[in-house]
């Protein structure tokens, strides 16, 4: 790596390190970094040191060189690396660090929440990624969207959205979406109102609110019953390849 490139690199806060994953990369043996920031405020996000600034502020942060030295070490071994968060499309670092990744071999997804098209397209373009999951956070219309993600949505930001999500279903890239459901947020309706926005999609997946001590929007907040996450995906499966993770 360069050192001009890892000055670049540098700048983009490391808030999280896991050293080995079997299921966060489809098929294959990962490693997990989770950036810092985000510019989103969902109120069901249960990762509030990689969210919020006072948080993170107070938060360890990873050296990269440490990230780097440890796959170097393990490039035999490990298959890939997800990059997640927070979000890491907020950091205009991010083509840099995956640039060292790829150039040591491995492939790379990039979990989103699809807000910078701009930083997705070019990603995809470059062939620096190779697998993609972005999180639907709600039915496609701003009032909906604007709640599931704290009240912080803009026209400018929701247009990204659907562009990246469009991008999806027409690149070749191989790709899901993903929607975590929760009560206070979400219908039946609203799913099977996103199942129809993405009819087409190779995967789509429903994982269930996980239960914790604190979310980032700091109320209680509900899981949908087993039952109910059933019947949506009987109806569910008849519109897209919809499936639940537990």
């Amino acid at each position: 790596m360069s050192l001009h490139n890892a000055k670049r690199a540098e700048e983009m806060r490391i808030g999280g390190f896991q050293k080995l994953s079997l299921l966060d990369y489809p098929g294959k043996l990962s490693a997990i970094v989770f950036t810092a920031g985000c510019n989103f405020r969902c109120p069901f996000c249960y990762v509030p040191y990689l969210v919020l600034p006072e948080i993170i502020k107070k938060s360890r942060k990873v050296p990269i060189e440490h990230i780097f030295s440890y796959l170097k070490k393990r490039k035999n071994f490990i298959d890939a690396v997800v990059v997640t968060g927070g979000e890491p499309t907020i950091h205009e670092d991010l083509p840099d660090f995956i640039r060292e990744l790829k150039s040591m071999g491995f492939l790379v997804a990039l979990e989103t929440n699809g807000s910078d098209f701009g930083m997705l397209r070019r990603l995809i373009d470059d062939r620096l990624i190779d697998y993609v999951e972005i999180d639907i956070k709600a039915p496609l219309t701003f009032e909906k969207y604007n709640r599931a993600v704290g009240d912080v949505l803009t026209p400018k930001v929701f247009g990204n959205v659907k562009a990246s999500v469009n991008l999806l279903l027409k690149s070749r890239i191989d790709y899901e979406f993903r929607t975590t459901l929760v009560k206070e947020l979400h219908t039946k309706e609203d799913i099977l109102e996103i199942c129809r926005s993405i009819k087409g999609a190779k995967k789509y997946y429903l994982q269930n609110l996980k239960r914790t001590g604190f979310f980032v929007g700091g109320k209680k907040l509900t899981p949908f019953r087993e039952e109910e996450i059933m019947e949506i995906l009987n109806e569910g499966r008849k519109i897209v390849n919809v499936t639940y993770r537990k």
